[in-house]
């Protein structure tokens, strides 16, 4: 079932107490991830107290939305807290990060067919260059976020795919672009979804060109913003620091990375995400967990393990009587 991705554990309503509890180990079949399975297999608390702890391996993290398929498939049905992590190469084993309220950003993709009428280089007048009004269109599309965002407020719009033409002489029928949008807020983040169709349709028809766009809605769902609680950041500062010294737990700042941990926040109660250190201070630098380089300093299994196992353990012995429902999810989060 974790065959590469593993999101690890949560957990459902004990029958008797009504009580509820939850670990998730989220993890991307592109980052090296069986690791992360034995993190998870490892961290099972044996201590006995009222809850249940619940692992889940969860497929298709990477833009595949598996968390959203977890949840209609029942698999945090009745619970009341999850915790995910996921490996930083960027700092020392032994440490961790995070931050209350938004850690991550909500992301979505796009893709743009801009398309004119193809002919000879050498004849331009003859033809409606789409080349040209893509260009134009990835110019203006930077000014979303730089004429029209508050500062303040952390968007991305990036163009990351052209293509057009084949020839050195030959101006293409069409082009297609597309990229990827970012944002901290739910509101900002429909806004630049809403602008980039606009600017695309209207630029491409400024250079006599027609467009259009697709989000892919269905087919890659867009990522919400990765929401922390505040009261399980506490939680995790106590766990964290009684067992790796208060030193050894760090502030995180958001980044504008997506994290498909982010469907749980949702509909969990109360959820939390952090990083755990993964960086030997006296090994090789380790590659970030999207490069094909990246390779596993196993020293942080035991961490990994003990310190999820801890999250749970603690969290049912202090809430295993009265855990909040389902039925009092909170409300939306729409600021940074």
């Amino acid at each position: 079932m974790a065959r590469h991705s593993a999101s690890g554990s949560n957990a459902e309503e004990d029958a008797n107490t009504g009580s509820n509890a939850t670990l998730t180990d989220n993890n991307d079949n592109e980052e090296g991830l069986d690791w992360r399975v034995e993190v998870v297999v490892g961290e099972t608390p044996r201590p006995k107290c009222k809850g249940t702890v619940v692992l889940i391996f969860q497929p298709a993290e990477e833009g595949g939305g598996g968390a959203q398929k977890m949840i209609e498939a029942g698999a945090v049905d009745n619970v009341a807290a999850i915790f995910g992590f996921h490996v930083a190469t960027d700092s020392l084993v032994g440490t961790v990060a995070s931050r209350p309220g938004p850690i991550m950003a909500g992301s979505g993709f796009f893709e743009a067919v801009i398309s004119g009428k193809g002919g000879h280089a050498a004849i331009p007048q003859h033809t409606i260059d789409p080349i040209v009004a893509a260009s134009n269109v990835i110019v203006s599309l930077q000014h979303l976020v730089s004429r029209e965002a508050d500062p303040l407020d952390s968007q991305v719009v990036t163009v990351a795919k052209f293509q057009g033409g084949g020839a050195f002489n030959v101006i293409p029928d069409s082009v297609t672009i597309g990229g990827t949008f970012r944002a901290f807020s739910k509101a900002s983040f429909f806004q630049l979804k809403q602008r980039i169709e606009e600017v695309i349709v209207a630029q491409a028809s400024v250079q006599r060109c027609g467009a259009t766009v697709s989000f892919f809605e269905k087919e890659r769902p867009f990522f919400p913003v990765t929401v922390n609680s505040e009261a399980l950041h506490a939680h995790f500062t106590n766990v964290a620091g009684g067992m790796l010294g208060s030193d050894k737990v760090r502030y995180r700042h958001p980044v504008m990375g997506a994290e498909d941990f982010a469907f749980f926040t949702e509909v969990v109660p109360s959820t939390f995400y952090y990083f755990l250190g993964m960086q030997n201070e006296s090994g090789e630098l380790l590659r970030p967990g999207h490069s094909p380089y990246f390779t596993i300093n196993e020293e942080v299994l035991p961490y990994g393990a003990a310190l999820h196992a801890s999250l749970a353990l603690q969290y049912l012995l202090v809430n295993g009587s009265g855990a909040q429902s389902q039925s009092e999810v909170r409300g939306p989060h729409d600021e940074l």
